[in-house]
């Protein structure tokens, strides 16, 4: 049974009569009374009994009317499914967040998305490194991912996002913590609780480069790979730390974050796969780029990797 059929069939059976049915369906009434008869050639059975006063399901024609009704109803509901696939309203976007992204950016993106676009299903996985969510892009694993700039394999574009300043974690009961602000040449010989050099994370060069323009190297270095841990070993008196200002959204009892004398900022920006570009992937990636408002990012300092990823080089 074609769908055309079963349009005619249904329309027929509600008004058990050849010309309201063909005047509802813009047809001329003989060309309905064609279709119907080859359905029933097609099915070998009579869907209507005719008399010159009316038209009647048969018993066989009841029992169709179920899965004429089934057809044309899904047929509807796959139309509509590809207009919002089409239009970007609908869609399966997965999304990849760094661990400093996790606390602030992630709940945003997940609760504008739901509000806006509550037909995009969004798969979200958060406290990963800048090297893994590359590594995801290029892969598939995800479509969008928010992370620090870096050296970024080929097919992967990255848009920025926002600079923020570094800030100092210290274990509330360390001699600096109630200080407005902290030198970072203060902190030298203490040890840092740090994320890890391999895999290697972008936290990682950063804070020891950090250190370096301020004089020293830190004595010990403990590696974790998750900010939240990271800030519940300062809690614990394991060492002091240096994270962007945007997890001091994560409280901890035991951890203080103090605002640090030197200017140290990190960028942030969003990568995605270059022939990856849904229109759900555009909505979801346009959501992202409202929810984290840029302060100051220069943008110009990607440009021409944007570009260049976006010819197809990285």
């Amino acid at each position: 049974m074609e769908l055309r059929q079963a349009r005619y069939f249904l329309t027929l059976a509600e008004e058990c009569h050849f010309g309201r049915a063909a005047a509802r369906l813009h047809v001329a009434q003989p060309a309905l009374s064609q279709q119907i008869k080859q359905l029933e050639r097609e099915l070998g059975i009579p869907l209507f009994n005719r008399s010159t006063r009316r038209v009647e399901l048969t018993e066989a024609g009841r029992h169709l009317t179920g899965y004429a009704r089934t057809l044309v109803t899904e047929a509807e509901r796959a139309r509509v499914h590809m207009t919002e696939l089409a239009t970007g309203r609908s869609g399966r976007v997965s999304l990849g967040f760094i661990g400093t992204a996790t606390y602030d950016v992630l709940p945003r993106v997940a609760r504008t998305v739901r509000a806006e676009q509550p037909h995009i299903t969004l798969e979200l996985r958060g406290e990963l490194l800048s090297p893994q969510l590359a590594d995801g892009l290029l892969t598939g694993a995800y479509d969008l991912a928010v992370l620090r700039p870096g050296a970024h394999p080929e097919g992967v574009s990255l848009t920025p996002l926002r600079t923020e300043p570094l800030v100092a974690v210290l274990p509330t009961n360390h001699p600096l913590a109630g200080e407005p602000q902290v030198s970072l040449s203060a902190l030298a010989g203490e040890p840092f609780v740090i994320h890890p050099a391999q895999p290697r994370s972008a936290m990682h060069d950063r804070v020891l480069t950090a250190c370096a323009r301020a004089g020293f190297q830190p004595p010990s270095l403990v590696e974790v790979g998750e900010t939240a841990t990271l800030v519940v070993l300062v809690a614990a008196g394991h060492g002091v730390a240096l994270v962007p200002r945007s997890v001091q959204s994560l409280r901890l009892d035991g951890a203080t974050y103090v605002p640090l004398a030197e200017t140290e900022v990190v960028e942030l920006v969003l990568g995605r796969r270059v022939h990856r570009n849904t229109p759900a992937v555009r909505q979801v990636a346009a959501v992202i780029e409202e929810c984290v408002r840029p302060e100051g990012i220069a943008a110009s300092l990607y440009d021409d990797r944007v570009h260049q990823s976006e010819r197809g080089g990285m």
